[in-house]
């Protein structure tokens, strides 16, 4: 039998099957009534959140306790911390510990991950995340920010995110980091409400349609 990738693979999953939904609801209902948990996967409202854990557990072969002791729900959608990814990049086994180049200071500061591709010598670097990257990208601008008042440990998340998201996506399964989700807020869209005449425009209106009723002639006057 040819080992299936985390993405593809079905065997074991908690939805594979009914014996084995009933098998996870049981490894879920375990999970929800520890107090060692976060507070999200805990009692009958994070039931099902430990369900979905198992199943990412399952696609990525590990804990679920670790799995879910590093998932984060924020604005409903589940999320990494970046220790979490930082620690999977540097425990899979396919590269040397990762390092982060810094260069400039204030608005210049800028990091990129770097990590020696083990089975290749190959040297990989992700993409450059820079405090100006945050200021255009409304990360640094928001009220509370991490970003302004600890710029580098934050371009070190950012960067390890960019670096794991580019060269191991099959361990992260799709999710953001934590910092990610927090960075990027949903926004409600609601319809402009008509604009509304003024008063002074009103009276203009009414101005004009009294001049030309005033222009057109009587019948008498025509005949």
């Amino acid at each position: 039998m040819t080992e299936s990738t985390a993405l593809t693979t079905t065997n074991g999953s908690a939805f594979s099957g009914i014996a084995a939904f009933e098998d996870a609801q049981r490894m879920a209902k375990s999970l929800a009534s520890s107090t060692l948990v976060p507070p999200q996967f805990q009692g009958q409202a994070g039931f099902a959140n430990c369900l979905v854990a198992l199943e990412i557990a399952h696609r990525m072969r590990m804990s679920p306790f670790v799995v879910v002791q590093n998932l984060h729900i924020i604005h409903g959608r589940p999320s990494w911390s970046s220790q979490f990814i930082i620690g999977l990049i540097n425990g899979c086994g396919r590269f040397s510990p990762l390092r982060y180049e810094m260069t400039g200071k204030g608005d210049t500061l800028a990091c990129t991950a770097v990590a020696t591709e083990l089975s290749t010598g190959e040297e990989l670097r992700g993409p450059e995340v820079s405090m100006s990257m945050a200021k255009r990208e409304g990360w640094a601008t928001k009220s509370g920010s991490k970003w302004a008042t600890m710029p580098e440990l934050m371009c070190r998340y950012r960067a390890a995110a960019f670096f794991g998201r580019i060269y191991i996506p099959e361990l992260l399964v799709g999710i953001q980091t934590q910092e990610e989700v927090l960075d990027v807020e949903p926004v409600t869209i609601t319809e402009a409400a008509p604009a509304r005449a003024s008063v002074d425009e009103l009276n203009d209106k009414i101005a004009k349609a009294a001049k030309v009723e005033e222009a057109v002639p009587d019948d008498d006057e025509i005949f």
